[in-house]
């Protein structure tokens, strides 16, 4: 394995076995050597800093401006030898410089070299450390620029240099201001892989998911150390790339995360954190393909601790990621990723220990050979009551976990919200892991089980799979995949014996259409019928059946969670289909409904009424992970279960009975009841008191102008009008308005805030009573009084 910066296709630098970085160059001791060349810089800094001071001063003469009496405009005698373009054959090494001394003339200006060094003179010693730290990387990349035959990283190793000798002679920091400052994209890499290890494995047991952890940890520390292949080579590899974009982000790590390594002068980033998608979907093929190739030479080498690690489940870890790197719409690479309610994020930095992962790799969607989606129409998806009641489940998970920082919690805390501190301190007391993710033996499941747990835990075994396959008149017919169509075919014209079978034959093996099909034993058992319309954003569910036999397993919630994955993955996120009497039960509880979000002029035409049957839809959710969408409630209910206890054990405590009235106390403030804090309960109305009334008044104006600019103030400007709603005044017998309230401020009548609050509050009051709760106008008053409660805070006239 080459380890230059011209190996084709790019190369490892960290190997299975943990070798370490290439340096920068395409050959020789300094440029290549890997961590040797880095340490010999080191090395050569550290003794030259422990050098004497002459000796120092020498060092950074020959790269100094003269500062001899006249207009000398020399900058150094090294500023005339540029590196030369082609590189000689034989070039210069920086071992082979003249040693010079500060009384020997200048060879460009003629002036002693130590008039070179008269502004260094008073410079302090940690400031002439650092410039000779910068000293040394000029002579390194001097030696790459001559050695390097790739004429892209020649250019950027040129313009370090002159970067370098600049920053000398202006005693300055070298700063890369021709590009854009990192980070380059957001979410970087180390994130969207944390987001990755949230998503999909944060329901695991903890210990499984400590494997995880490594396996993300190792992937984002071969990134770091990762030597991308040149431009000239990808050009070669890949023509039809984007080379322009491929370019820009060779040029950005080479100057802030390759070079940095061995010239410490320069500011280091990590290429995980400044780097993006972008980036990761133009490295990761070739990268994971020379990983497991190296794994597997070097299998003997490992420990065996690791052999089984990096051998078996580092392989199912890449192919995983490798589906939601080139996906469009993977939620991993959104801002917005939310977080879950438990797990950490990868602590990139840290070693863990961890166990072998149980748990097989993604096998949802294996396309088949399948033309793309064109306009057509379909058919009802019709079955008979008890086709798919219950399921219980497994699969991959779809989950949106990343946990947020104290100041987002903070942020996005509202009234009413348990704090994220109290949620992690009950997620740490829940152990068992058949509490929390269900059991692992069939046998177990309680009564109480999710719908779809059952078929989620054959998956997880293996007992099921789950494939998108389709026919196509283009390719030749897969023998695999004709056998699973006629297998739908059969169980769709036996489960719907009402469908003509000739109709359920053409539309199955209808290029237009795909089926996703639930496989046991290698045998179809059950599927789903469908046809996507990209251009107008929804799926028609055509036919969905089970074999009799395998039904109330759950297959039928487990399929219509896979397909609803699957149209995620394929930004489509509306489904419609044509219900009978029999199927409407089962797509009800599927989150399908007659309401339909779909405008019907995006539809119709494109699918036919039937008689008899109703239309349904479901709109879906990106942000769901709907495989695992019933662990995650199981997850939060017994969340809730233990607050519950906790606040349960608080109430209940027992205390002693106020004595004070027996010495003959009439009244006490309802705070100092024993007890009575521990139940939640808060003094209403609490705050300061303005004594000053012209600041009572200037803060009350000041918070009645915000709420009347606010966007739901409109409906509280002004008096009801009894023409606009008759009866209302029969309703409401002490109305109110913002209008009004700003006559009464006017002339003083607030003389305390309780009287000003008062009229806010019976402003919503009203409203609230009046219009019914889907009302615009009680969705206004429920957003302006929320509002308000804020701004009375923030003025510190209740309590926060």
């Amino acid at each position: 394995m080459s380890e230059s910066a011209g190996v084709p296709q790019g190369s490892p630098a960290v190997g299975a076995s943990g070798s370490a970085p290439a340096a920068p160059g395409a050959g020789g001791t300094e440029c290549s050597g890997s961590a040797v060349g880095s340490a010999r810089i080191a090395v050569k800094k550290a003794q030259l800093r422990a050098s004497p001071r002459p000796k120092k001063l020498e060092k950074l003469g020959v790269y100094s401006s003269c500062k001899a009496e006249g207009a000398c405009k020399c900058n150094g005698w090294k500023s005339q030898n540029p590196p030369p373009t082609p590189p000689p054959p034989t070039p210069p090494r920086a071992e082979q410089l003249v040693v010079v001394n500060l009384m020997e003339p200048c060879r460009s200006c003629s002036h002693a070299l130590s008039d070179h060094v008269t502004h260094l003179q008073h410079v302090s010693e940690e400031e002439v450390n650092r410039l000779l730290g910068i000293a040394l990387d000029v002579e390194y990349l001097y030696n790459c620029v001559h050695k390097e035959e790739d004429p892209d990283t020649k250019q950027v190793y040129f313009s370090l240099f002159k970067l370098l000798k600049k920053s000398i002679l202006q005693m300055g920091m070298p700063t890369v201001e021709a590009l854009e400052s990192p980070p380059f994209e957001k979410p970087s890499i180390e994130q969207g892989v944390n987001n990755f290890v949230q998503y999909k494995f944060s329901h695991l047991p903890s210990r499984e998911r400590q494997t995880i952890v490594e396996l993300a940890k190792m992937f984002l520390n071969q990134i770091n150390y990762w030597q991308l292949e040149t431009p000239s080579q990808r050009r070669q590899r890949a023509p039809t790339d984007d080379a322009a974009s491929y370019k820009v982000n060779y040029t950005r790590w080479l100057c802030y995360c390759n070079v940095p390594q061995f010239c410490d002068s320069l500011p280091r980033y990590e290429a995980t954190q400044v780097f993006g998608q972008t980036l990761l979907r133009s490295v990761f093929t070739v990268m994971r393909k020379q990983l497991l190739q190296q794994a597997r030479h070097e299998k003997d080498k490992l420990p065996p601790e690791k052999r089984t690690l990096i051998l078996t489940h580092f392989p199912k870890f890449l192919s995983m990621l490798e589906e939601e790197v080139y996906s469009n719409s993977s939620p991993i690479w959104s801002e917005d990723f939310l977080m879950g309610s438990t797990g950490d994020q990868v602590p990139i930095h840290t070693v863990l220990s961890a166990t072998s992962v149980a748990r097989s790799a993604y096998s949802s969607s294996s396309p088949s050979p399948v033309e793309s989606v064109g306009m057509g129409g379909g058919s009802p998806a019709c079955k008979p009551a008890s086709m798919l009641e219950r399921s219980p489940a497994g699969v991959e998970k779809r989950r949106l976990a990343e946990p947020l920082s104290q100041e987002d919690c903070k942020r996005a805390r509202v009234i009413g919200d348990i704090p994220m501190e109290l949620i992690n301190e009950v997620m740490s007391t829940i152990t068992d892991p058949s509490a929390m993710l269900g059991p692992e033996q069939p046998s177990l499941l309680s009564a109480h089980s999710a719908r779809d747990e059952a078929a989620r835990l054959e998956e997880r075994r293996g007992v099921i799979e789950f494939h998108v396959i389709g026919n196509s008149l283009n390719q030749k017919p897969n023998k695999k995949v004709l056998m699973w169509l006629v297998g739908l075919q059969n169980v769709f014209s036996h489960q719907l014996p009402r469908m003509p079978k000739e109709y359920i034959t053409r539309l199955v093996f209808d290029p237009k259409h795909k089926t996703l099909s639930l496989i046991k034993d290698g045998r179809v058992i059950g599927g789903i019928c469908f046809r996507m319309f990209p251009s107008q954003g929804f799926t028609e569910i055509v036919f969905c059946a089970v074999t009799s036999n395998e039904q109330v397993k759950g297959y039928g919630t487990h399929l219509m969670n896979h397909l609803k994955e699957y149209h995620i993955k394929h930004n489509i996120l509306n489904f419609l289909t044509y219900a009978d009497e029999y199927a409407i039960g089962y797509f009800k509880k599927q989150g399908f409904s007659k309401d339909i979000k779909v405008p019907r002029a995006k539809y119709m035409g494109y699918i036919k009424d039937y008689e008899g049957a109703t239309l349904m839809g479901c709109a879906l959710n990106p942000n769901i992970p709907y495989t695992e969408f019933s662990v995650i409630i199981k997850k939060q209910k017994e969340i809730i279960k233990k607050l519950i206890e906790r606040k349960q054990a608080q109430i209940r405590k027992v205390y002693p009975g106020l004595s004070c009235f027996k010495e003959g106390v009439r009244q006490i403030p309802i705070e100092s009841i024993p007890g009575i804090r521990e139940t939640g309960w808060k003094p209403l109305g609490k705050g300061k008191e303005l004594k000053d009334p012209d600041q009572l008044y200037s803060t009350l104006k000041t918070i009645l102008q915000n709420v009347k600019s606010h966007q739901s103030a409109w409906p509280f400007m002004e008096p009801v009008k009894k023409s606009e709603a008759p009866g209302y005044y029969q309703v409401i017998r002490f109305p109110m308005d913002l209008k009004t309230m700003s006559e009464r401020l006017k002339s003083r009548y607030y003389t305390t805030r309780k009287l000003f609050m008062a009229d806010m509050q019976r402003i919503f009051t009203n409203c609230r009573e009046y219009n019914p709760p889907e009302s615009e106008y009680y969705k206004c008053a429920s957003l302006l009084e929320k509002f308000f409660y804020s701004k009375i805070k923030e003025a510190g006239l209740i309590d926060k």
